[in-house]
């Protein structure tokens, strides 16, 4: 069984369910998008939000992949970096509960976080301060940290940091690692499109990408933009929402549904379908097995506030996921 590795932004999540999308147009949000916002206007939108019901969970795209991989019963690590704060001590003990080893950086600075706004159709929009998670720089990940693991997950969301991801990927390529890259956003995709297009041809292996993402990196429709993307990796997905997904491996080309379910918050979706082609992948299921995987895992993610399940849960997927 291959061991993953997840590398990414730790940012605390809070959830919040909103009556309507006035807000996200007060605050310059585009519905679907992730923002960078300063702290002034996180704490801003914070205040503003306060008279609802808000959730608190450990969070960040490739954390909650890794957390997703290690319930599946795959060895999983995850690299980040939080404050020595109250969201930070959180944020450890919750990979540590998920099963993931944490590879933290701790730092004086204060812990990220990330407000994910929930619309009535279960659409989520995030405005990200980064916080803590902002610093982690190329002389924090150091080789040692990549030993012993066969495949690393990185989240697009790192593009802000040219020189970082870069690094990464070329230790981990000296390492003989695989290399998965979820895009995570389509304006991460479009204000990084030229840098994005190198790292993917030069050192990425799986790629995950959205309908609008895929689009944004190709200008193409999903199919099109699938096989551009499987010419230059050796696995392709790009996820169309209920229409399911398109993977492509080489020439072989397939197509995996989604399962029933009731849509409450899009919260992790794609990280979850992330989570569940490479536990598959780590476990040497065919292609087709590990679509199927991350369709399922992200189709009943939908039905949860956030991008966590409970343990009870978890026991069910995994009894589902044996059948696959």
């Amino acid at each position: 069984m291959k061991r993953i590795l997840g590398v990414g932004n730790a940012l605390a999540d809070i959830l919040v369910k909103i009556q309507d999308d006035t807000i996200l147009s007060e605050y310059n949000l585009p519905k679907g998008s992730m923002q960078l916002i300063d702290y002034s206007s996180a704490c801003g939108l914070r205040n503003a939000l306060q008279h609802l019901p808000v959730k608190l969970v450990s969070g960040g795209s490739a954390a909650n992949t890794v957390c997703g991989i290690a319930r599946m019963g795959v060895p999983a690590s995850f690299v980040g970096k939080v404050g020595n704060d109250g969201y930070g001590n959180n944020y450890i003990a919750d990979l540590q509960l998920h099963g993931v080893h944490p590879q933290m950086i701790v730092t004086d600075d204060m812990s990220g976080f990330c407000t994910a706004l929930i619309s009535e159709d279960g659409e989520r929009t995030m405005a990200t301060y980064l916080g803590a998670a902002s610093t982690l720089q190329v002389s924090d990940m150091v080789p040692e940290m990549l030993r012993n693991y066969d495949i690393l997950h990185l989240e697009g969301y790192l593009l802000q940091n040219h020189d970082l991801i870069r690094h990464i990927m070329q230790t981990a390529k000296k390492a003989d690692m695989e290399i998965s890259l979820d895009f995570a956003s389509y304006n991460v995709v479009e204000e990084h499109l030229e840098f994005l297009r190198e790292l993917v041809s030069q050192y990425v292996d799986i790629v995950f990408a959205n309908e609008e993402e895929a689009k944004a990196y190709t200008g193409k429709s999903p199919q099109e933009a699938l096989a551009v993307l499987a010419e230059q990796c050796k696995i392709a997905v790009v996820k169309v929402g209920k229409q399911g997904s398109w993977v492509q491996q080489g020439e072989q080309a397939m197509h995996a549904d989604v399962f029933d379910a009731q849509r409450v918050d899009t919260t992790g979706a794609g990280d979850l379908y992330a989570a569940g082609f490479l536990a598959g992948y780590a476990q040497n299921k065919t292609i087709s097995q590990c679509a199927l995987a991350g369709s399922y895992v992200s189709s009943m993610i939908v039905e949860v506030i956030g991008a966590k399940f409970s343990e009870q849960k978890w026991q069910e997927i995994n009894a589902k996921l044996s059948s696959f």
